[in-house]
């Protein structure tokens, strides 16, 4: 499959992150050749100087040719004394042959010289590039992944960054050894008969010509590519991800039809480009071959009759070693203008893929604000939400969706706090803009009585300890999954933390105890597994705060209850946030928060919230099996109904 093609604002997935204006090349060499720069110029000299040598064998043949083979002129080199070079012709045409051998010696060692210096250049200024973009990704906020999908941002990391090495290496070098060989060629050809010349020559602005054409037509072809490529992508890498659902749904035809209508919108724009450029490069070809028959026609009946077809030509002289020249210099136009075609193409994608690649890095271009002074050592852990709203989406937008709705409340450091509601009320958003994956749009989250826009992200994040529902576990090992938050732990704290968490036990019986290997994503671990795990890598790196955002949901309940004993353990002393759909989870809180449609409509203990007959008492009552939903409101998506 042909490499991606050029995006633009309307077609690319990613074009927020793109900017016409940041001088891709200038900043690739400005902000990371300069380090490799010695290498650059060191494979660009070495380039220059192998084309020369390039050229040396066929004006040294063309002088054996009337001088030594047919004896029309005297023996002569350009640039050498006549004192230095030998008498006889035997002599003569061994140093011709020496030439020659020297000449292809050194041109092989000077294209060893030029490969090693450009691709150690390329390859090195790609790893600093691909570091630092990753680290751009990194330190996007959450709202940018929710926003892309991971196909999209995988093709930057990717796709562009190796775009960009293939055009350092390749394509650059190709337009040096270009530049030096048809230019070489052309001042050779003007200084030895320039009225000849001119044919080779003026095709010259012909192909220039041809290649500006080309690269006005094939660019909004590729932009169209690249939209396709991501489509096709993204649907790929969702269907290869949840490929278990495809098959539980028996969903493969549907999903074969859909990865063959993204393929085929793929094969339809790459077609479209393909057929522009399969003309252009054959008509480059003939082009470059029309001169070299004319430079044929013209010179060859010049030296057969002995006088020139034209009176244009009259007053001058060609010789036979002069025509085997040209015809080998206009010949060897066709390859590197045929080239320039290539060069041009990887060009386009080299644009567009560092257009991207330096707008996602452009610090202004949405990237998470990490400024702000360091928290302090000891957090004490006081929380407090002041008149927060929340929607996710753009105020501009028409489809932004309001989640959090004047949401006010203090915690006490130490505090255990259950958050209840139905689906979709806003409990996990709520916690989220503690850790800043969002901003509220308004009202203020503070920290020990410091808003957390003032705090540094690292500061903030390292501070508090975060359990997700669905909980991501790495490729690796239990114990590296485990010790992902505090690396320098040792295996006897590794494993203090699982037992805490109620993983120790299940860890044991797997095949390699804590070395076992998870797969990717946890694949060999069940749900619950996965969250005591995610539990015991929180527990281990021992936070002022923690949020668990459903953390025991797919354990049972045995396994539920020891783990909120040992919880309540190991969080004595911190503030711990717990999100929760089963209320038993929560009843032993020292505070619940309940959430409805985004606002906070009740909150106390749980004997507290029973008393007061409000939604808390009602949901409690469903949940014990005592009352029955009464309408949508505690159905569906909106309410979360579960057997005592």
């Amino acid at each position: 499959m042909s490499k991606p093609g050029m995006p633009d604002s309307e077609a690319d997935g990613l074009s927020n992150v793109r900017d016409r204006d940041t001088r891709p090349f200038w900043k690739l060499f400005t902000t990371y050749g300069q380090a490799e720069l010695p290498k650059f110029v060191v494979g660009t000299i070495a380039s220059v100087l192998r084309m020369v040598m390039e050229l040396i064998p066929t004006v040294v043949l063309a002088v054996a040719i009337d001088s030594l083979f047919f004896d029309t002129t005297p023996f002569a080199l350009p640039l050498v004394p006549t004192r230095w070079l030998p008498e006889s012709t035997g002599e003569q045409f061994l140093l011709v042959l020496g030439i020659m051998a020297v000449v292809y010696a050194l041109n092989s060692a000077l294209g060893w010289l030029n490969s090693y210096m450009w691709n150690s250049f390329a390859q090195h200024v790609q790893h600093s590039l691909r570091v630092d973009t990753y680290e751009a990704v990194q330190g996007r906020p959450v709202t940018f992944f929710d926003e892309h999908q991971t196909g999209d941002i995988m093709s930057i990391l990717n796709n562009d960054v190796n775009q960009l090495e293939e055009f350092l290496t390749t394509h650059l070098n190709n337009l040096v050894v270009i530049v030096v060989r048809v230019g070489g060629m052309g001042v050779i050809m003007l200084l030895i008969n320039w009225k000849l010349a001119l044919i080779p020559v003026l095709t010259i602005p012909l192909l220039g010509f041809l290649s500006h054409w080309f690269v006005q037509s094939i660019g909004p072809k590729y932009r169209r590519v690249r939209k396709s490529v991501g489509k096709l992508n993204s649907r790929l890498e969702n269907n290869v991800s949840g490929i278990t659902t495809v098959k539980a749904f028996a969903r493969e035809p549907f999903e074969r039809n859909r990865v063959t209508e993204a393929s085929a919108e793929y094969l339809d724009t790459q077609w479209n480009a393909i057929t522009t450029r399969i003309l252009y490069f054959p008509t480059m070809q003939l082009m470059t071959a029309a001169g070299y028959i004319s430079v044929f026609g013209i010179g060859g009946w010049w030296v057969v009759t002995g006088s020139p077809p034209m009176a244009f030509y009259e007053g001058t002289t060609l010789t036979a070693g002069t025509l085997v020249l040209f015809l080998n210099y206009s010949q060897r136009f066709i390859y590197p203008m045929r080239r320039m075609g290539q060069i041009i193409n990887g060009y386009q994608y080299a644009q567009a893929a560092g257009e991207r690649i330096f707008g996602l890095m452009d610090a202004d271009s949405g990237s998470e604000t990490t400024d702000g002074s360091s928290a302090s050592d000891d957090i004490e852990g006081d929380i407090d939400y002041e008149n927060v709203s929340f929607s996710y989406g753009n105020d501009s937008k028409q489809d932004t969706e309001r989640v959090l709705e004047d949401v006010s409340f203090d915690v006490e450091p130490g505090e255990y706090v259950g958050v209840v509601g139905r689906t979709g009320a806003g409990k996990s958003t709520l916690l989220k803009l503690l850790l800043r994956f969002y901003d509220p749009d308004s009202g203020t989250v503070r920290v020990d009585g410091r808003d957390v826009q003032d705090i540094s992200l690292g500061s903030l994040r390292k501070s508090i300890g975060y359990v997700s529902q669905e909980p991501y576990i790495f490729y690796g090992t239990v114990a590296e999954n485990i010790g992902y938050g505090r690396p320098e732990a040792d295996k006897d704290d590794i494993r203090a933390a699982a037992s805490a968490a109620g993983a120790d036990s299940f860890v044991r019986d797997l095949e390699d105890g804590y070395d076992t290997m998870v797969g990717e994503r946890g694949v060999k671990l069940s749900g619950g597994q996965r969250q005591r795990i995610a539990i015991a890598r929180a527990l281990l790196h021992d936070h002022d705060i923690l949020i668990l955002d459903e953390a025991t949901s797919h354990v049972d309940n045995e396994t539920e209850a020891a783990i909120q004993q040992n919880l309540t353990l190991h969080t004595e002393g911190k503030t711990t946030f717990a999100v929760a759909h089963q209320l038993s989870t929560v009843r032993n809180a020292d505070r619940i928060l309940v959430l409805d449609e985004g606002e906070l409509v009740e909150q106390g203990t749980h004997e507290e919230l029973l008393d007061a007959d409000g939604l808390y008492s009602t949901l409690w009552q469903i949940q014990l099996g005592n009352l029955q939903p009464k309408d949508d409101a505690f159905t569906g998506t909106n309410a979360e109904v579960h057997s005592p």
